[in-house]
């Protein structure tokens, strides 16, 4: 035998409504403050409660005192609506709040000090002159602080290196670099012919800290070939590394990003290919995020650009 069907009542073709009276009238303890707050009649918010608890099968308020109080369901079922009912009034105003960037003109774009420094100078300079309204900001930041600004929608994209993509991102590499070693330029490694791994054994290392990965892939690379190797000095950040490398404190293996024209004239680069692996950059979002105008226009700049200069693919936001 069919379990008998439940009753239909007129209000639950429009559920937010009896809804949305029963936690005004909760949260003020009276059917007659809830209707001035609500800009309706007493009796039809009466109505409302009525239908919902017949709806619900219980009941949901009871007089103490001179107020309406919850009962155990009814503060219940408070506590799963209210969110409910407070997102839904409060959605326009959260719209506007979510567009107003758009509005305004903005863009946030995460990168890495080597993204900002050496990759994002001519695409920003090329984004300011086609879109000069629009306010661009550059967070520089690395690792996990990249992925959080873009999970949290901080930022519209970024820029930079990934070796691991997490499953929420997307990952869309653009420019591939070599691996360079990097000496003064009179140094005997300099016009070697051909650069083997044990060739830099001799020579002390400049390289970034240990709990960054170029080391950490540095170190895993020299023990594989079984190779010995020396650490002459750790420092943090490119520029620094070539500057004391220029002076004759060490060597150093950079990726092909961070030398420029004038580096080559107080440096020798050579191509380590042979035995690192290159580093891609790229455009990183998160799944399913709408990008905006500009954040598009911004996108479609760094692609052809980095193209030009050379750039295919492979796998962020972060500074190795």
């Amino acid at each position: 035998m069919a379990a008998p069907s439940r009753p239909r009542f007129a209000y639950k073709g429009d559920r937010l409504k009896p809804l949305r009276a029963f936690c005004q009238t909760a949260r003020l303890g009276s059917i007659s403050r809830a209707a001035e707050a609500l800009f309706l009649s007493q009796p039809a918010v009466t109505l409302q409660l009525q239908a919902l608890e017949r709806e619900m099968g219980v009941r949901l308020l009871e007089r103490s005192g001179r107020r309406l109080a919850l009962t155990r369901e009814g503060e219940a079922l408070y506590e799963l609506a209210r969110p409910l009912v407070e997102g839904l009034d409060g959605l326009d105003a959260a719209f506007r709040e979510r567009i107003r960037g758009l509005d305004a003109g903005e863009l946030n774009v995460a990168a890495g000090s080597s993204t900002i420094l050496y990759l994002l100078p001519k695409i920003v300079e090329a984004f300011r002159a086609a879109h000069p309204d629009v306010r661009l900001s550059l967070h520089n930041v690395t690792g996990a602080g990249g992925l959080d600004l873009l999970r949290s929608d901080a930022v519209d994209l970024a820029v930079g290196s990934m070796l691991d993509v997490p499953a929420d991102l997307s990952y869309e590499p653009v420019y591939r670099f070599e691996p360079m070693l990097i000496t003064p330029r009179r140094h005997p490694l300099a016009d070697k012919p051909e650069i083997a791994l044990q060739d830099l054994s001799p020579y002390g290392l400049i390289l970034p800290p240990q709990r960054l990965t170029t080391y950490r892939l540095i170190d895993l690379v020299f023990q594989q070939n079984r190779v010995p190797y020396t650490v002459a000095l750790e420092v943090g950040g490119w520029e620094v590394i070539k500057q004391y490398v220029a002076m004759g404190l060490g060597i150093s293996i950079v990726t092909a990003i961070c030398l420029t024209d004038a580096d080559r004239e107080r440096l020798a680069a050579r191509s380590l290919a042979r035995y690192f692996p290159s580093r891609t950059y790229g455009v990183v979002v998160r799944k399913g995020k709408y990008l905006s105008p500009q954040a598009r226009a911004f996108v479609e700049l760094i692609k052809p650009a980095l193209f030009e200069r050379g750039g295919y693919d492979d796998t962020g936001p972060s500074e190795r």
